[in-house]
């Protein structure tokens, strides 16, 4: 997993990442685009690419499908194109677009750009005609065209039941939100989810030495709290018996406290959304944790080790096939 990247940079970690042994890259967007980071990748390695996630709403689905249509064709169909909704905040005040119900918005969209994408194969006339989002006008000359490859897989962000059971509805995918644990993976995710797959980034603490596992640690331990930080998330804490942990975090960080906020994430806790110790022991772990549950397990830190030193991420590499070659298909 990794934020956008400048271009560059970005095909530097794909050719990194690719010759440490990793099957794709997994890229979030924030202050940089998703999609022109996995276009970069896409140019400099022969990597699975996926945008995890994209925000949706500020782009009509009309050129959030063009634009993953070109993205398959450049990767040869190993491009997955995940969106989801933001938070308002952003969406309202920074994107300048509109965001209620963000639930059905969302769900509609992926129908909008699915037929975005037949229209392009020449499958049927564009024609959508919903609440939010209506297109009937796809002239022949402003048309890709048909690609070789199969459409690109839609995957969607979810957290809540409603969500997730929506996403199993019009989704191929589902990618899981980082805060999450083997409790709340088996009594929340998979009764709601049905076939779709899911792509599961996982938070790890690897080392071959106790300082390194420590840094590592420490890393985690801030940023559950940050997640944890967020309201719609208290439920996850809540299925640990960890009642009011949200409440607790909120208040330091009312206060400024950042390290109270990690402070709240005590190791009983953090053992629950993260898996420590050597990398073997790390791989150990994951397969323990997420075998049979996840179809592709995402290091959520190996972006983060990368650029702090590029030569260190082949040790994440090895791990991340040790996992694959466990994990009866599920990727790494």
């Amino acid at each position: 997993m990794t934020g956008g990247l400048p271009l560059r940079r970005a095909q530097s970690l794909a050719v990194d990442a690719e010759r440490a042994g990793f099957d794709g890259m997994v890229v979030t967007e924030g202050g940089r685009t998703a999609y022109l980071t996995c276009a970069a990748a896409a140019l400099a390695a022969q990597l699975d690419l996926a945008t995890g996630v994209a925000v949706a709403f500020p782009r009509s689905p009309m050129v959030t499908a063009a634009v993953a249509w070109e993205l398959a064709e450049v990767t040869g169909g190993r491009f997955r194109l995940g969106v989801g909704t933001q938070v308002r905040a952003h969406v309202e005040r920074r994107y300048a677009s509109e965001f209620n119900p963000p639930g059905p918005r969302l769900r509609e969209y992926v129908q909008a750009v699915r037929a975005c994408f037949r229209a392009f194969r020449g499958e049927a006339p564009l024609d959508f005609d919903g609440e939010y989002w209506s297109m009937n006008l796809l002239p022949a000359q402003w048309s890709p065209g048909r690609l070789p490859v199969p459409d690109p897989p839609i995957d969607v962000a979810a957290v809540n039941p409603w969500m997730l059971r929506m996403a199993a509805e019009v989704a191929d995918g589902i990618h899981i939100h980082p805060l999450n644990t083997p409790t709340y993976l088996e009594t929340t995710v998979v009764p709601a989810a049905g076939s779709a797959e899911l792509i599961v980034p996982a938070f790890i603490a690897p080392g071959e030495t106790a300082e390194d596992r420590e840094r590592w640690r420490e890393r985690v331990r801030g940023q559950v709290a940050f997640y944890g930080s967020t309201p719609n998330y208290a439920f996850i804490f809540e299925q640990l018996g960890r009642d009011g942990t949200t409440d607790r975090i909120r208040e330091r960080m009312k206060a400024g406290d950042l390290d109270g906020m990690a402070a709240v994430i005590d190791d009983d806790l953090l053992a629950h959304f993260c898996v420590t110790g050597t990398f073997a022991e790390v791989a150990d772990g994951l397969v323990d944790r997420y075998g049979g549950l996840a179809d592709r397990i995402v290091l959520y830190s190996a972006g983060s080790a990368w650029q702090e030193d590029p030569a260190a991420l082949g040790p994440w590499g090895e791990l991340a096939r040790d996992v694959a070659a466990r994990t009866d298909g599920s990727e790494g």
